[in-house]
């Protein structure tokens, strides 16, 4: 008799979702599905609503990465006011996204995936968690935690809130940063390479004994794409889009946002409210394809940055080319907060992130514009379309996680057929089937346009839909 293993909702990522993994009547897994159960709505509901306000409006998507729609969607604001912003504002942009990275791969790393890392895949799920690494620990959580309030005070100096701060504006950000900020970033500079170099060293550390999770988490060719500067540099909110093969051969570069209807199919699903972005030229679901901090590095060329270039040439040497296996996701964020953080370092002596030249004035200029930007899980694109008089007239958003999704579910089908065997569902099987996903860390919030959290609640049914095992986890 075959039965279904229900993981609803999956614990420790940002917003609510569930996974059915499909037994066989010989108990071996013949299908898993990743399920996004929250409602899709954000884009409706801001038809009528004046451009100038959605920055701020779609910054309240997410309070973990509300950084990456403002700044996405003044970007589009610009194109629909067709100005160039002062060279000020850009830098200053730059600077909040490069602290946004800084601060959500922290909460990721430290707090949301590495008490799988320290605390063990079959710990007791009660202390696995930031509060049992803090027990464990605790002056790695201490320095996770600080390392997180540099990239948060950051976003704070720079825009006055470090959640939803209505800064980034349309034609460019409202004021500079001031002598006293700049001082604090300079201070605090040295401690957060310390910490993220020391979280760098223990996660190569620990590689060798993740040799199974490295080879079953998410490990698949797929397509990768993203941002990048005009010699193929990595890049975080400028630039061009480019994909590239998991041989790191170049399958398609120098496209423009403007043109991702020609690129991007979005198909849908009845089982998932997330919708499913594919690469048009290879149809669906052949044109699976990953964004974010994995993506983001296989893409480029380089980073740019001393130290981060070494540590991007050693990942890339440990994985024998290009990294396919998702796991190395969590290393690529580490990669990315070093680039973060030796990029505010040249940032922040910068004369013109002081300068009160911040901003370019226009009207209603063009009345369909899409923008485009990186947030820390991956690119984002704001495509808005508006009337005279610059009143929202439909909104498309492509979220990363969304972007993500296809290869979200092939890891945890990966991961389920590797660890099921059988009806026996233990917690540390269940426990390595969401860390597949949390190795994306997934922001459902920014997918669906909802938030929320819940429960672990666990169900066995049969093909009769009986209920022969449950299990509840607060």
């Amino acid at each position: 008799m075959s039965k279904t293993i229900v993981i609803d909702p999956v614990t420790r990522i940002e917003g609510h979702a569930k996974i059915s993994v499909y037994l066989d009547d010989a108990g071996e897994v013949s299908d898993a599905r990743f399920h996004v159960v929250e409602f899709r709505g954000f884009e409706k509901f801001c038809e009528g609503r004046p451009m100038w306000e959605m920055a701020g409006i779609t910054a309240r998507i997410c309070g973990i990465c509300p950084v990456s729609h403002l700044l996405a969607s003044a970007k589009t604001g610009d194109k629909i006011l067709a100005v160039k912003i002062p060279p000020a504002a850009d830098k200053l942009r730059r600077m909040m996204n490069l602290a946004q990275f800084t601060q959500s791969h922290a909460l990721s790393f430290f707090h949301l995936s590495s008490p799988d890392f320290l605390l063990g895949w079959d710990s007791d799920p009660a202390k696995r968690n930031v509060f049992g690494l803090i027990e464990a620990d605790p002056d790695l959580a201490r320095a996770g935690i600080r390392l997180r309030q540099f990239g948060q005070k950051i976003i704070e100096l720079l825009g006055g809130k470090k959640i939803h701060a209505a800064w980034s504006v349309p034609g460019g950000v409202r004021s500079p940063l001031s002598e006293e900020g700049r001082a604090w970033i300079r201070d605090r500079l040295p401690e957060s390479r310390t910490t993220t170099k020391a979280a760098l060293d223990l996660f190569k550390n620990m590689l060798d004994r993740f040799t199974t999770e490295v080879q079953e988490f998410g490990n698949f060719p797929s397509l990768f794409m993203g941002l990048v500067g005009k010699n193929g540099e990595w890049e975080h909110y400028g630039g061009h889009l480019r994909f590239t093969d998991s041989n790191g051969n170049i399958v398609a570069d120098n496209l423009s946002e403007d043109d991702y209807k020609e690129f991007l199919g979005e198909a849908v699903e009845s089982w998932s409210y997330l919708k499913f972005p594919y690469y048009k030229p290879l149809g669906y679901p052949d044109g699976i394809y990953r964004v974010g901090p994995l993506a983001r590095l296989n893409i480029c060329n380089n980073i740019g940055t001393e130290a981060a270039d070494r540590e991007l040439q050693e990942m890339r040497d440990r994985a024998g080319g290009v990294p396919t296996s998702s796991f190395f996701y969590h290393y690529a964020r580490l990669v990315e907060i070093l680039a973060a953080i030796e990029k505010i370092e040249q940032l922040v002596d910068d004369p013109d992130v002081v300068s009160k030249r911040v901003r370019a004035d226009a009207g209603i200029n063009n009345l369909d514009a899409v923008g485009v930007s990186e947030a820390p899980r991956g690119t984002l694109f704001h495509h808005y379309q508006v009337d005279e008089n610059g009143l929202i007239k439909k909104v498309n958003l492509i979220i990363a996680t969304g972007q993500n999704n296809l290869a979200m579910n092939k890891t945890v089908t990966q991961i389920a057929k590797h660890y099921i065997h059988g009806n026996e569902i233990p917690e540390g099987m269940l426990n390595r089937v969401e860390a597949g996903i949390r190795a994306f860390d997934p922001c459902l919030s920014c997918s669906t346009h909802a938030a929320g959290q819940m429960p672990l609640h666990i169900e066995l049914i049969a093909a009769d839909g009986t209920v022969v095992a449950e299990v509840d986890r607060q």
